[in-house]
């Protein structure tokens, strides 16, 4: 009877180490799970629910199956025409075979790193066999949009303001994409998801997230925007010099025929004044043609007689007034 007893607790006990070591597991949602046993692969769960295991011998390896996010770090790579252009990127991807995946990578991590050997692989490969624009340009709107050179209002017409732009235009035109970024995103993704399968991974999208110009290119950009602003001034500054000639022109015909009126209107002012006197003296020397004369004589020694310190002569006939018996 004792040994019934103590076989039954033995029974009991070890069926609670077993409980509570846990036969049982759990798979959530959004979860899948590998279940090994001495490091073989007997089961993959990819349902979720309470699943069932072999105490002590089993071991439960749990993945995601939800949607991961690969980030690549940054690459300096030349392209076709040997432009070097810095390339991040990123992608999407989910494990899709756990089984697969156990035996080639074991954890996500793993999996990133296999990921990071395959994908920039492709985007180097996928880069350097297509041209600069065609990394850096999605479509070819640039070449239909509709561009002006912001000019100053105070144009005095419309055709000086299109003078202007036409001198500031330095648009050109760029030349035809046929895949753009866009289309290189999706050839990376079209080259590297057969290649993931192997490692039990399926690649949702591939994405070009930033494309950077090297030093070298970026100061090429650099000196080509310069250039166009420089160009752009230097236009300013000749249509201002035209400018300034025009008006300086129109400035010096106005001046010149404003002193020609005035002079003609002072000519004539002259003209007028001089016949006006001309009439008075007339008149007032037939008026008193002694006094006319006596006047007029004084007026000449007026002015004449301060300059002479002098005078040495046997005619007095310039001075008979002064001499005269009738003064």
């Amino acid at each position: 009877m004792k040994k019934a007893i103590t076989i039954s607790l033995s029974v009991l006990i070890l069926l609670a180490v077993i409980l509570l070591l846990g036969p049982f597991y759990m798979v959530n949602e959004g979860e899948q799970a590998v279940v090994t046993r001495f490091g073989r692969i007997v089961d993959t769960e990819t349902e979720a629910g309470l699943k069932l295991r072999v105490p002590f011998i089993d071991s439960v390896t749990r993945y995601p199956s939800t949607l991961l996010s690969w980030d690549g770090d940054a690459q300096r790579i030349p392209t076709k025409e040997n432009q070097f252009i810095w390339v991040d990127a990123t992608a999407r991807w989910r494990i899709t075979d756990p089984y697969t995946f156990y035996m080639t990578a074991k954890t996500v991590e793993g999996g990133i790193a296999r990921l990071n050997d395959l994908l920039d692989s492709t985007i180097r490969t996928v880069i350097s066999e297509n041209y600069l624009n065609e990394a850096v340009r999605s479509t070819n709107r640039i070449n239909t949009m509709e561009y002006s050179e912001e000019i100053n209002n105070d144009l005095e017409n419309e055709e000086d303001a299109e003078t202007l732009r036409s001198l500031t235009d330095t648009r050109q035109r760029q030349e035809e994409i046929e895949i753009g970024r866009d289309g290189l995103s999706d050839m990376m993704l079209q080259e590297a998801a057969p290649l993931t399968l192997d490692y039990g991974i399926e690649l949702e999208d591939v994405i070009i997230r930033q494309i950077r110009y090297s030093d070298d290119l970026t100061d090429s950009v650099y000196s080509r925007m310069i250039k166009e602003r420089s160009q752009i001034a230097e236009a300013y500054r000749s249509y201002g010099r035209g400018q300034l000639l025009s008006w300086q022109g129109r400035t010096e015909n106005e001046k010149r025929t404003i002193l020609s009126e005035a002079y003609a209107e002072s000519e004539r002012i002259k003209g007028e004044a001089d016949a006006a006197a001309a009439e008075i003296y007339s008149n007032a020397y037939s008026a008193d043609p002694g006094f006319f004369k006596l006047w007029t004589t004084l007026e000449s020694y007026r002015k004449t007689l301060p300059s002479m310190d002098k005078t040495l002569s046997t005619d007095m006939a310039y001075f008979s007034s002064l001499y005269s018996p009738d003064l």
